[in-house]
């Protein structure tokens, strides 16, 4: 009996020490899957940089409000997985403009939410928001950073916020050089190869891009959609204080602004319209001379967003498969060299739904179905094809779908993409079906042209 109760002390005491060790760890466990399990945001940071590791975030809110480098959340694992399912990140937009925090080993100085540069690893479940009215110190913001191999990111929602001036869009600049301070939301850059964005949501309410490419090979974007916000030049041009109020609603230059006409002397003029973040999923050429190669985009969905979806930039021949684009202001699909876009669809409601805009693109293939384009404004371009060798098939499923005054047009510097005025477009050995009543018209420039059309051809080349 005596050794009994020493032997149920020994027991007590043993459950006592493990619960305790376990509460200092921040309760860590191993679940039925094996995953760690972990209740604190430092632990997991702390996983974060470990190899061959399954990790699982208890569900709840986590503040981002402290951080020692540039990029906040460093995911650096190898062979690693991390589950946030019902995971909430809210991000201080005050991290943005630290100037205490140190840079990265990459010499890049953008700020991120959270990097992941470890190879085959897998985060999914999260969703991740800014707070604050705090904008960064630059426009390289962003909320995910992916530079590893064989990454995948699994249905991952995003919201931004914090970029300045907000309302305006790309009125007051783009690019180096200007004062416009973004919040982007998904980059894959050089030396990432082999990454996987699947069913991730990117909601844009800052100025910036919601999925970029830069120097990547072979990415996949899957079953991934992106929104955003417009306003009509009218609604600015009512306020009465603000931002573009203090400017005399003067624009940062004149004549075409990434979709949207402006005065020749930069002011803002009514009946237009603008989105106030910048291109839905867009491929740039290049990064530190690293071309970006192979990215396909397969049932994806980008609504009102400067450009839809945009693979003419890249430098490879890119594929578009299934894809939809609803609402876009500058194009809906930007296609080029050697691009392929399969059964996808777009509206023409603020500009063309898609384009080819490019002089040098050659042997595009597009399959385009044409949405409901009525009640559009500030638009009367259904689709633009310069370049040589293409092929293109539009069609649409009510032919009310697009307004009479629409036109399909050959050669012509309209539109997205005019950005030598002095150049001569051309429009060469192209083969266009058009299935809708559409008008096709043949500019100067358009030559050994073949086109089949249920709408009238209009020959205007004097060839």
């Amino acid at each position: 009996m005596k050794n009994t109760k020493t032997i149920l002390r020994l027991i007590i005491f043993l459950l006592v020490i493990s619960t305790s060790c376990q509460a200092q760890m921040g309760n860590i466990s191993d679940s039925q899957d094996n995953f760690i399990i972990v209740d604190k945001l430092s632990d997991f940071i702390e996983y974060a940089g470990k190899n061959n590791v399954k990790v699982k975030l208890k569900e709840g809110s986590y503040q981002v409000d402290n951080a020692t480098c540039i990029r906040f959340i460093q995911i650096t694992g190898n062979n690693s997985h991390y589950d946030l399912n019902g995971v909430r990140f809210m991000v201080d937009t005050k991290l943005f403009s630290r100037t205490d925090l140190t840079n990265s080993k990459d010499g890049n100085s953008l700020y991120c939410a959270i990097e992941i540069s470890g190879h085959n690893t897998s985060l999914e479940g999260l969703y991740i928001e800014t707070y604050g009215e705090q904008y960064g110190r630059q426009s390289k913001n962003k909320m995910f950073n992916i530079v590893g191999d064989r990454v995948t990111l699994k249905n991952v929602e995003i919201r931004t916020a914090g970029s300045s001036p907000w309302g305006y869009g790309y009125l007051y600049g783009i690019g180096r050089g200007s004062n416009v301070r973004k919040m982007n939301g998904i980059r894959v850059s050089y030396p990432a190869k082999n990454v996987k964005l699947v069913g991730c949501k990117v909601h844009m309410r800052a100025m910036g891009h919601a999925i970029f490419i830069q120097g990547a090979e072979n990415t996949i974007i899957e079953d991934c959609h992106v929104d955003g916000l417009l306003r009509t030049t009218d609604a600015i041009l009512a306020e009465t204080s603000g931002f573009c109020f203090d400017k005399n609603f003067y624009a940062g230059k004149g004549g075409y602004i990434e979709g949207t006409t402006v005065g020749d002397d930069g002011k803002i003029l009514p009946g237009e319209i603008i989105s106030l973040s910048e291109d839905g999923i867009r491929i740039y050429p290049k990064y530190n001379k690293h071309s970006t190669k192979n990215t396909t985009i397969e049932n994806c969905t980008v609504f009102q967003m400067r450009r839809g979806i945009c693979t003419g930039l890249g430098a490879s021949a890119d594929k578009v498969i299934n894809c939809q684009v609803t609402s876009c202001v500058a194009t809906g699909f930007n296609v080029g060299n050697a691009d392929t876009l399969i059964n996808c669809s777009a509206d023409a409601k603020y500009a063309e739904a898609f384009c080819v805009p490019y002089l040098n693109a050659k042997n595009a293939y597009v399959e385009m179905e044409i949405l409901d384009s009525r009640n559009g404004i500030a638009n009367s371009l259904l689709a633009k094809i310069n370049g040589t060798g293409h092929c293109v098939n539009i069609k649409t499923s009510n032919p009310d779908f697009i307004p009479e005054k629409m036109e399909i047009k050959l050669s012509t510097k309209e539109g997205y993409g005019n950005f030598n005025k002095n150049s001569i477009p051309k429009s060469t050995d192209i083969q266009l079906n058009n299935d809708t009543k559409a008008n096709v018209l043949l500019l100067q420039g358009a030559k050994n042209v073949k086109v089949e059309s249920e709408g009238e051809v209009v020959e205007l080349n004097n060839n």
